[in-house]
Order: C-alpha cells, then structure tokens, then sequence
C-alpha cells in the first residue's frame, strides 16, 4: 500500500500544497505582510493619525538610517542632523540644509504614545531615535508618518477583508443552503434574490449608499457599512454554487438516513451536506480574499468607502492623485507596492491551494 492511500483529505491538500513552489513563497510573504498589519502599532514608532504628525517635516523625504560615512563606522543606525527652511528663491518650498557632522542614533524598544494590544495598554515601539523624529518612508502633506500609516492600512484592509469575507460566507451558506436542499418554491424565491442582487452594477450601487451614510457616523460606523455592504454584494456566485452542490446531494443515501433517523434539517445542512463541499468554500474564500481588499481600496480611492482618519490603503492612494506628488512626492507611492504585494500573494496561494485541491490536476 502506498503511503498516500492512508493519507486524509486534509493532508494530501498540504502535500500537493507543498509542490507549488510559487504558493510557498508567497505563503512567507503572506504572512510577513499580515504580521506587519497585526502589529503594526508595535511596529509604528509614531500615531499613524494626525496626533502623531511631525508639524517640522511637513511632506519630508524617507530618511534610511546609514552605518558609515566619511566620519567612520558607527555599530548603531543613525541620522544626520536637518534644518528645513524656505525663502522666495525656491517659490516657497522646502530647503534642507545637512549637518553631516551631528548625529542622530537610532534606539529600539523605545516608548512612545499608547495603544492596545489584545486588551493590554501598552508604549513599546519597535524603534525610535534619541533626538526629533525619525521617517523612513517620509511624511505626507500633514506631517504624517508614511511608514505608520501603510502599516495600519494593511490592518485596516485586511480587517475589512476578513468582515466582508464572513458576511459574503454566512449568507451564501444560510441562501446556497436552503434554496438547494428544500428547492421547490423555496428554491424559486432564494434564486431570483440570488439573481437580483447579480444585476445590481456595483459602483452605481455603492455610489447611492455612500450618500445614505450619515455625516456624524464614526470611523467605525464606517468601516462596518462598507465590509457589510461589500460582503453582501458579492456572495451571489458562492451561494449559487452551493446551491448546485446540495441539489444533487440531498437525494443520496446518507441524507435520507439522516431524515429517517429524525436529525434536524440545520444539522443535515451544516454536519452532513456542507462537509463535503468545504473544500471548495476554502479554496474560494482566499481566492476573493484579494478582491475585498480591492474593492475597498476602489471605493476609499474614489471617495465612496473609508475615509480620514482611518488609514487604508484606498484613503493612502488619494493623496497620490494630487498633481505635484509624482514629480515632487515620489515616497507617497510607497504603500502601493505593499498593496501589490499584499494582493499578489493571497492570489499565488489561492491558486496553489486551488490546484492542491483540485483531485484531478495533474501534478508535474
């Protein structure tokens, strides 16, 4: 007997998983991007808000700690010493002037402003230095840490991924489930609903709820709004599917069993009929990971779903429309190589979960 005939589901997915040599990098990076987002307040020397901006360095350029100059070798990162001004030679704009014979080290495990973690008060960061601020990835036109902000948006985004994500699988579960295992007029009524809701164009839509959301509503409020609005959108394809799966299995053996043996119609549903589609759920939940996240990051672009002071990623790349940052402001396009990484890597491991899943893809 082969070692693979005692193997479970479960385990020959991970070892055809493990084959996929793209899927497994972009596993590493995956969840590298997703430790810099859980941690991002540990991460980020200063409030990614407006109450940690640097009111001294106003659209100021990354600052990357060096190691040595002219002045020798130094064990601990370190800065050199600005002074910003401006005069009307320069039409204004900001002048720095570099005292490369003072100093400026970097520390770790510095304190700073508070924030919670898990439910715990904590001021640890991760790094600062002794003397001003320090900005590796620049600061926008307020002051703001660049570098604060991108860690928070991934949160941001990855935390309305994850809501719209479970909205979109409880109601493709609860409409896919009931339409394909009572079917008749049940099926009837769920299908055109499921149908209806497809028809919908999606930006005219959420234009029309972006005007329904009230002035005084919070950051939070917010956010709930646009994860439930975008989960709700997106659910018809799954439920479909389900739909189709339950349609041809509640008539096997096993069902019937279950009904003669006086189960519940919930546990027939969710013990019985579900199991042998989860595979499937899976695989399509990280594959539309990544378009949650894109659909955020399109609605905050455009002005219909979050905005300041939440930092997402969508909110990041308004600033970067403006008509003076790709020829004065380059640093601003920084968190968009997060956001492409980000997306690429829930796609790489999608599809390489997708492909060990699938029972007849031919492994080369």
């Amino acid at each position: 007997m082969s070692s693979t005939a005692i193997l479970s589901q479960s385990q020959l997915i991970w070892q055809r998983f493990q084959k996929n040599k793209s899927a497994k990098i972009a596993t590493f990076f995956l969840i590298f991007l997703i430790s810099l987002g859980i941690f991002a307040d540990f991460l980020s020397p200063y409030k990614p808000t407006i109450d940690g901006a640097d009111k001294d360095y106003i659209n100021g350029a990354p600052q990357l700690p060096k190691f040595w100059d002219e002045n020798g070798f130094s064990i601990r990162p370190f800065l050199y010493t600005t002074e910003r001004t401006r005069s009307i030679e320069t039409n204004f704009r900001w002048v720095e002037t570099v005292n490369r014979e003072e100093r400026r080290y970097v520390q770790f495990f510095v304190k700073g402003w508070e924030y919670n973690f898990l439910g715990i008060t904590m001021d640890r960061h991760l790094f600062g230095i002794d003397q001003g601020q320090i900005h590796i990835f620049g600061t926008d036109g307020s002051g703001k840490d660049i570098f604060s902000r991108t860690l928070k948006a991934i949160y941001i985004s990855l935390a309305v991924g994850v809501l719209g994500l479970a909205i979109k699988l409880c109601m493709s579960l609860m409409v896919g489930g009931l339409a394909g295992y009572f079917g008749g007029w049940v099926d009837s009524i769920l299908s055109a609903f499921t149908d209806a809701v497809r028809t919908i164009p999606p930006i005219p839509l959420f234009m029309a709820l972006a005007a329904f959301i009230p002035d005084h509503w919070s950051a939070e409020m917010r956010f709930f709004y646009i994860a439930t609005i975008i989960g709700m959108v997106d659910f018809p394809t799954l439920s479909r599917r389900l739909r189709t799966h339950l349609l041809s299995e509640r008539n096997q053996e096993y069902v019937l069993a279950a009904k003669l043996s006086g189960t519940s119609t919930f546990k027939i549903i969710y013990k019985h009929l579900l199991p042998s589609f989860t595979s499937y759920i899976i695989v399509d939940t990280l594959i539309n990971f990544p378009y949650m996240i894109l659909a955020e990051t399109s609605l905050s672009f455009i002005g219909l779903g979050l905005q300041d002071p939440v930092n997402s990623i969508g909110v990041m790349l308004q600033n970067a429309t403006k008509s003076d940052v790709l020829l004065n402001y380059q640093w601003y396009y920084i968190p968009t190589i997060f956001f492409i990484a980000l997306v690429m890597a829930f796609v790489y491991v999608g599809d390489g979960i997708r492909d060990a899943a699938d029972p007849y893809k031919v492994q080369k």
